[in-house]
């Protein structure tokens, strides 16, 4: 027989303020044990010195994950101009350096050409496999290895501030699987004078505001008290990009077995995928065909 996981049948969204220093992991198992939950994750990993919006889902929010991973974020970064380092951010070695500092204007330029339908190429320090091994492990090792380009949606990159010459501050708008220090080391190229990042900070995550994120002074003051359960957010807000359909009382019943189940008629096409609810609470996310949806995840609620 296998383990049964101990902890509390609890379901939810968390928004962290995640401080700089911890991993994203060691965070979600701090939020874990504060709400003494039987399961945790996150949408989205931060660097460790990253600083910023951490969604924790808890529970049946788990299956939710994926959207909000999809979602377009939003970053506010400093760009330390004159440099490039071998992790493209300040922790690294400096590998390369400039007099040159571009002016305002070229900096803002430059940025055009890093909005839209872009293609980009992660860091070597970075979680992106290489050969079945994450390529930070081999950049570790001394290997440089070539990466091979990804697609990036940037909806919008702008200049924020110029604190001085060495230094400017950036707030970029993007889709799934974008490097802030990639952003950083290609702009540095652009402009002639290299690049990394110098503070990261993510304002935003599809519905979910660093305004209104817990610190980790907070959850540890709180935690495994009744009080803390008042700031988790429903699950359904994980599904906020979807269309959100009407289940019949039957058709909610035969959804939550598995089953393709009736829905109130909407605007959504046929195949669109979209999520059904029974008064107000999640059943199942699927895909809606002629008057039903067939599910892919169904929620335990």
């Amino acid at each position: 027989m296998g383990r049964t996981r101990k902890g509390r049948d609890i379901s939810g969204w968390l928004v962290i303020d995640k401080p700089a220093g911890p991993t994203s992991t060691a965070i979600v198992n701090k939020v874990r044990w504060a709400f003494g939950a039987k399961k945790a994750g996150h949408a989205g990993t931060l660097d460790p010195d990253a600083t910023g919006v951490l969604a924790v889902a808890l529970g049946e929010a788990t299956k939710t994950v994926p959207y909000i991973t999809d979602a377009l974020k939003a970053y506010s970064f400093t760009v330390r101009l004159g440099q490039t380092t071998n992790t493209d951010d300040a922790e690294g070695q400096v590998t390369a350096s400039s007099d040159a500092r571009p002016t305002d204007d070229e900096v803002k330029d430059a940025l055009g050409a890093f909005v839209g339908d872009i293609m980009q190429v992660p860091p070597q320090f970075s979680a992106v496999k290489i050969d079945g091994e994450r390529a930070y492990k081999r950049a570790r090792d001394g290997e440089n290895m070539e990466i091979a380009a990804r697609p990036l949606w940037v909806e919008e990159l702008v200049m924020t501030a110029r604190p001085d010459a060495d230094h400017v501050t950036l707030e970029m708008t993007c889709g799934k699987g974008g490097y802030v220090r990639s952003i950083a080391r290609d702009l540095g190229e652009a402009l002639g004078c290299y690049g990394h990042v110098r503070e990261l900070r993510r304002i935003w995550s599809g519905p979910f505001d660093v305004e209104n994120g817990l610190t980790m002074d907070q959850i540890e003051a709180m935690a495994q008290t009744p009080e803390l359960d008042t700031h988790l957010r429903p699950v359904a807000d994980g599904l906020v990009d979807l269309p959100e359909l009407h289940a019949t009382t039957e058709g909610a019943t035969r959804l939550r077995n598995g089953n393709p189940g009736m829905v109130l008629a909407s605007d959504v096409e046929y195949g669109d995928e979209a999520w059904a609810s029974l008064d107000g609470i999640p059943v199942a996310v699927g895909r809606y065909k002629a008057g039903e949806l067939h599910p892919a995840r169904v929620f335990n609620l």
